[in-house]
């Protein structure tokens, strides 16, 4: 029964250590990606990474109103913040692969 212990403690680590290598390649992976947001029915457009960093902002021409600037303002502020929502959800969908049907405090 000890030896059997043992074995069961040895098949756990090694799980585990497959858990990590799995999880730190899923993360390399969310890192390259990059998610849209958009507002305005596509006016502006904002691109996020996988490190949620906005790599990209493209306004349409037929937005800028000078006398309208806030509108703008809100619309920019609008598809950045849709963009990094989609790259969360990306990201826990992802991940939370990992933690499934386990009880982690934190996670």
């Amino acid at each position: 029964m000890r030896g059997g212990g043992m074995g069961n403690m040895q098949k756990m680590m090694k799980q585990m250590q497959k858990m990590q290598k799995d999880m730190a390649k899923a993360q390399e992976e969310l890192a390259v990606k990059t998610i849209e947001g958009t507002a305005g029915g596509g006016m502006v457009t904002v691109v996020v990474n996988g490190q949620k960093e906005v790599i990209d902002v493209n306004i349409k021409p037929e937005v800028v109103d000078p006398d309208d600037i806030d509108m703008l303002q809100d619309l920019v502020l609008a598809a950045t913040n849709d963009a990094l929502k989609k790259m969360e959800d990306l990201t826990n969908d992802t991940m939370g692969q990992f933690t499934k049907g386990m009880n982690l405090p934190g996670f």
